[in-house]
């Protein structure tokens, strides 16, 4: 059945890759956009979606997401799927009212291992921003070159914001010291969704359910609170020109944001494997007196 969406539309526009102005939509002749016939894509590597297929995007990425939270591929999927027509206009224009995000939107950078020279972060002093990023990846073996380009945006200008959003992820872990695994990237997916409001990462807080039982009590005690707190208090992380921060002290700028930095999330693991290790030698050395 086809879904009657928008008219066919002339596109005016400097390029059609995410580094341009924003592309004029005129529009030209109605007609019915469905699987067989689909307009064509507003930017390189778009994928435009009927709503039925929005919404089926956006139910299976949950489910499958909810079962392997490591699925990166499919939290971007619900990400995009979740996120217009209104929350990644809202994110956008939240941009527009900061002179820093106007800059990012026209300036439009990447942030991948091209971009940044990761070498030369790791020789930056180890208080500042740059510093602690190199050491966050390679403490936690990760790469800023595996985040999945935007697809099933249509609008090229917050398409942009969600790819901006993506790549900048890994600065927020680094920025709060947050690990990679499930226990916290579901506290910093809290944070993120009461900064940004973005759907995908509300409902990737889910995922806590899933938490092993000590797990679960560290999140609703200590990092739940602190990702709301901080989340809702702090200034709009969109709006961090990050590249223009690397060589800032880490501390000036968590202060200067209005986030406080969480407890050691390994450091408490850590203590607490060791309480556990000495409590079952003790259980042993007492049966074997026995």
């Amino acid at each position: 059945m086809a879904v009657p969406l928008r008219p066919s539309l002339a596109r005016v526009t400097y390029n059609s890759s995410f580094n341009t102005s924003r592309t004029l939509l005129l529009p030209a002749t109605f007609r019915s956009f469905s699987i067989l016939n689909r307009p064509p894509p507003n930017y390189e590597g778009h994928i435009p979606l009927t709503k039925i297929e929005r919404g089926a995007l956006a139910i299976g990425s949950a489910l499958l997401s909810f079962r392997d939270p490591r699925r990166g591929d499919l939290i971007a999927a619900l990400g995009e799927a979740t996120a217009q027509p209104f929350f990644i206009d809202h994110l956008r224009n939240r941009m527009l009212l900061s002179p820093t995000g106007r800059r990012i939107l026209r300036d439009r950078p990447r942030i991948n291992s091209t971009s940044l020279s990761i070498p030369r972060l790791r020789s930056l002093p180890s208080n500042t921003l740059g510093f602690a990023y190199a050491a966050w990846l390679d403490r936690e073996g990760v790469s800023p070159d595996t985040r999945a380009a935007v697809r099933y945006i249509d609008d090229p200008e917050c398409a942009y914001v969600m790819q901006r959003y993506r790549e900048c992820h890994d600065f927020y872990h680094a920025l709060v010291g947050l690990p990679v695994f499930r226990e916290g990237e579901v506290a910093l997916k809290a944070f993120e969704f009461a900064n940004t409001g973005l759907p995908m990462t509300g409902l990737s807080v889910f995922s806590a359910l899933t938490l092993k039982k000590m797990e679960w009590r560290r999140f609703w005690e200590i990092y739940g609170p602190w990702a709301v707190r901080n989340g809702l208090t702090a200034k709009d992380v969109i709006n961090v020109y990050w590249e223009e921060e690397l060589e800032t002290d880490v501390d000036q700028l968590r202060m200067r944001l209005g986030i406080e930095k969480p407890p050691d999330l390994r450091e408490i693991r850590r203590l607490e494997k060791q309480a556990r290790k000495r409590e079952k030698e003790a259980k042993e050395r007492r049966a074997g007196g026995i």
